[in-house]
């Protein structure tokens, strides 16, 4: 095995890091579920390499039923709570440093559905612009089905 392509040629390395502190506000919140969404890291700052998120549920019952996608690989690290995932043939409550990863293809779901406020990271490689589909995703409820379905579509999700 070898590493990637070089991404970097210059000489003295640069300094480009960036910081998050804890506490920091989520970029958005579902109203319904009182779940939260940080985007640490997106497709627009890692220049498509990652996109790293992390998910905050509220008690509230939610979470994507069984679907999967075609362009990207998605894995969950769970940090708090217990988080139901699909890993295509079962469900698996998933408890704090629990990690889960689903390669492109995968069939794959997650819910919460403990009563109970629960987090995770979620981790797209490569990158995508998954803000786009987490802030549609309020916007569904007066769409017609082919609006629904278009915008799936859009966002490579496939469900079953």
């Amino acid at each position: 095995m070898s590493y990637p392509p070089t991404l970097y040629t210059g000489e003295g390395g640069e300094i480009t890091a960036s910081y998050r502190p804890d506490g920091h506000e989520p970029e958005l919140t579902y109203p319904r579920t009182g779940g939260a969404v940080h985007y640490l890291a997106t497709n627009a700052s890692t220049a498509g390499q990652f996109g790293l998120y992390r998910w905050e549920m509220g008690p509230v019952p939610s979470g994507p039923d069984p679907h999967f996608h075609r362009t990207i690989s998605e894995s969950f690290y769970i940090l708090t709570g217990t988080i139901r995932v699909y890993d295509g043939t079962r469900w698996i409550d998933c408890t704090p440093g629990d990690f889960v990863h689903v390669p492109a293809g995968g069939v794959h779901g997650f819910r919460n559905e403990s009563g109970e406020p629960a987090s995770m990271l979620l981790h797209f490689a490569p990158g995508a612009p998954r803000e786009g589909y987490f802030e549609g995703l309020l916007d569904l409820a007066g769409k017609s089905d082919e609006e629904k379905a278009a915008f799936y579509l859009e966002h490579d999700n496939h469900w079953l």
